[in-house]
């Protein structure tokens, strides 16, 4: 039997139940929670499949074993002033490039998928990367395209729960999935996982195809660039996006019919910058414009083949500095800013000494007391480390 049952005649209707409601067509699944309730965004530019946690103290006071990571949160990083200003700096001067990138991903997902696609985007790193994709597609295109921001965690994947209330409102062949970067492809491979799973068990068949704005790991198909280049939306945690923590994964706070959790920070109100992020890129899309069409052609007629180079640069990292599992590599400039800013860090590795897509990187760890180290030939612009016992 189907877990989930589509009914298009409940379509129109979905989500609109405000943050605590509940669902009349999904047996009692709660709603999306929407902003300014849950969030900041604005509410029609995102519904997260998410239940509040806000009320509930979920920092650890002491060390957590890398098993445990996904039901706790680290405590909320906020760079100092100087990390602040080149955030400014690399938003207003690379807002074209993050505008291009959406606007080609966006017209490829219209192309391949149709007028009739639905946003789901990784929370809380792709849920930037949704809103602007809904923002081109309506702007360009004069399409207002459903989004949804959903949580996966390694291990239990995709919320089986977001999977069932989307599978009851939508149709799961236009469910398309958003994240913001690759770097090792294991988003992309914990998604396809989770979800062959899912419909193993009786669930809606969704496409595995992750779109990404960026895909240096050369981990999918669907992708706006594979250059390797901060994305602003990896800079600043959750003042980067809605105030939204990283989601938490507990059967004990988050029960098998409900959706995972997450919390609403919003003490940092005054520090919020995702507004500006979001109207600065798509205050670019004018000027980008005309790339547009000849960028999408060309990547249509390329062989757009995931290589997986991601995952082999790692295993080489692993063996030449004696790290046993793969997941305490994290490569590219996405995945370096997110490590640094989350996570205890062992080294971070450049492939150029003073290039300009890792600044911000450099200026991180010279803050956090992480060494730096050139590594001419690196697959990607940086590479962060970490050690088991990190």
């Amino acid at each position: 039997m189907r877990r989930g049952g589509f009914n298009r005649a409940a379509r129109a209707g979905a989500g609109v139940g405000g943050p605590q409601g509940r669902d009349p067509w999904s047996g009692g699944v709660p709603v999306p929670l929407r902003g300014p309730g849950f969030g900041t965004y604005a509410p029609e530019e995102v519904g997260w499949l998410l239940k509040d946690l806000s009320h509930l103290d979920l920092e650890p006071r002491g060390a957590v074993e890398e098993a445990e990571f996904f039901s706790w949160l680290p405590a909320e990083y906020q760079p100092d002033a100087a990390y602040r200003e080149l955030f400014e700096t690399v938003l207003r001067v690379g807002s074209a490039r993050f505008a291009l990138a959406v606007a080609v991903l966006t017209e490829l997902v219209l192309a391949e998928r149709g007028a009739d696609s639905v946003l789901v985007s990784i929370a809380r790193g792709g849920t930037p990367v949704g809103i602007l994709m809904r923002r081109w597609a309506a702007s360009a295109r004069g399409h207002v395209l459903p989004h949804y921001a959903v949580s996966l965690v390694r291990g239990p994947g995709v919320d089986t729960g977001a999977l069932d209330y989307l599978a009851r409102h939508h149709d799961p062949a236009d469910v398309v999935f958003v994240d913001g970067w690759t770097g090792k492809g294991a988003i992309a491979e914990e998604l396809s996982t989770s979800l062959a799973r899912y419909r193993a068990a009786g669930g809606a068949a969704f496409n595995d195809d992750l779109a990404v704005l960026a895909d240096p790991g050369s981990c999918v198909r669907t992708y706006g660039t594979r250059d390797d280049f901060l994305l602003p939306s990896a800079c600043l945690n959750s003042t980067a996006t809605g105030l939204i923590s990283r989601t938490v994964y507990s059967p004990s706070l988050t029960p098998p019919d409900g959706f995972h959790g997450a919390k609403f920070y919003r003490e940092l109100a005054g520090d919020d910058a995702s507004h500006r992020l979001l109207d600065t890129v798509s205050g670019a899309f004018s000027a980008i414009g005309d790339q547009v069409p000849p960028a999408v052609a060309a990547l249509q007629d390329s062989d757009r083949t995931p290589t997986w180079a991601g995952r082999e640069s790692a295993v080489r990292l692993c063996a030449q500095y004696g790290i046993t599992d793969p997941n305490f590599v994290k490569p590219g400039v996405g995945e370096t800013t997110r490590v640094l800013l989350r996570r205890p860090t062992w080294r971070v590795l450049v492939r150029e000494p003073n290039a300009s897509e890792h600044r911000h990187v450099r200026l991180l760890a010279q803050a956090r007391g992480v060494p730096v180290e050139v590594l001419p030939g690196l697959a990607y612009a940086c590479v962060g480390l970490l050690k088991a016992s990190a």
